[in-house]
């Protein structure tokens, strides 16, 4: 591989290699990436949902517990 890349200039190994990829894993890469980011934030509302709950309980649970006999 190396003997291939040795003789040719240095804008087909910098510059058209890369684009060749990204043309024809393009696709690839942005689905995973926007997998991945879907993720991220599916992880983050879920938390902020859990935690959202778990406030509204504690405070449920303080202001009944005060007005028991």
């Amino acid at each position: 591989m190396r003997e291939i890349f040795a003789g040719l200039p240095w804008w087909v190994k910098w510059v058209a290699v890369p684009v060749i990829a990204l043309v024809v894993f393009g696709s690839l890469i942005a689905t995973v990436v926007g997998f991945v980011i879907g993720l991220l934030f599916k992880a983050l509302v879920f938390v902020a949902l859990v935690g959202g709950l778990i406030y509204i309980v504690r405070k449920f649970m303080s202001s009944s517990s005060r007005s028991d006999w």
